[in-house]
């Protein structure tokens, strides 16, 4: 099935929509959300990206990231997705949004108006393997070290909004 992305100007109002590769073809700014769940342990959620996605596959990832639909708003995209993805849903807060553009390989760009939220999981996890090669929780301690060491294992974005992320965590 073609997907298509929600085209936004700076201030999120929308200009129409594009078929998803062309989008990220052409590097224009799109609607995208970005979740970030942890445990109970307080270790967050990565998921690896199925080996036959268009564009970094098999890399490590937040739990979850994609677009929402015209018709959604950011925050039933992000349930959606936790569902199709993940095989789970869970509460949802909203922390922050901000734009980025990233490269991603292949002349590829992800340029984002991204919208990303918080939720705290524990059950078990059992990935769609369409869409995901494998979960795992890991300390922010470790994600760091491990991004530091090999960056090329983690999608380009998920290190960026890592780094925003971080910064918009309460002291």
């Amino acid at each position: 099935m073609e997907q298509h992305v929600v085209l936004v100007n700076e201030q999120d109002e929308i200009l129409g929509t594009m078929e998803k590769q062309q989008a990220h073809v052409y590097g224009l700014l799109h609607r995208a959300f970005s979740v970030f769940l942890f445990n109970d342990q307080g270790q967050m959620l990565l998921q690896q990206r199925a080996e036959d996605k268009y564009h970094s596959p098999t890399q490590w990832t937040n739990a979850c990231c994609s677009h929402p639909r015209l018709d959604e708003t950011y925050l039933e995209a992000a349930h959606r997705r936790l569902q199709e993805e993940l095989n789970l849903d869970t509460e949802l807060t909203h922390l922050f949004s901000f734009k980025y553009k990233a490269d991603v390989g292949q002349d590829l760009w992800e340029h984002e108006l991204d919208h990303v939220f918080h939720g705290i999981y524990n059950d078990p996890i059992q990935g769609n393997p369409e869409e995901v090669m494998a979960t795992r929780w890991i300390s922010m301690q470790d994600l760091e070290a491990e991004i530091k060491e090999q960056p090329e294992n983690f999608t380009p974005w998920f290190r960026i909004i890592l780094d925003q992320y971080q910064k918009h965590l309460p002291a």
